[in-house]
């Protein structure tokens, strides 16, 4: 357990994002390096979805009805966040139980010289 303290900045979910994942799993400094992307994302991604609920969903421009941006890029941002927490290779609780640890999410490559 490294129990790094969250770095300044973080909101809510980012905060919440970071201690659950600092305190329960011995993180290298590259680790945390991605841990605080993926934190800093789930802020962003909240504040997107914040702004969606507060606009609602569609909205109007010259063309018509369209979905709200913040609605577009917060589905983006989830792109991202499931990315960096997969590049973090967590072991999900099924794994745990088997004794298990996931390979690499496209798989090990092999430097070409």
């Amino acid at each position: 357990m490294t129990n790094f303290t969250a770095p300044e900045g973080l909101s809510e979910a980012g905060k919440r994002l970071w201690s659950a994942l600092s305190d329960e799993f011995e993180l290298s400094p590259h680790e945390l390096e991605l841990l605080r992307e993926a934190a800093s994302t789930a802020d962003q991604i909240a504040a997107l979805q914040a702004l969606v609920e507060s606009d609602g969903l569609m909205m109007a421009s010259p063309q018509g009805q369209k979905v709200h941006p913040a609605a577009v890029e917060a589905r983006q941002q989830r792109i991202v966040l499931a990315r960096l927490l997969a590049a973090l290779r967590i072991p999900a609780e099924e794994d745990d139980e088997r004794g298990s640890v996931r390979g690499a999410p496209r798989g090990v490559y092999r430097a070409k010289l």
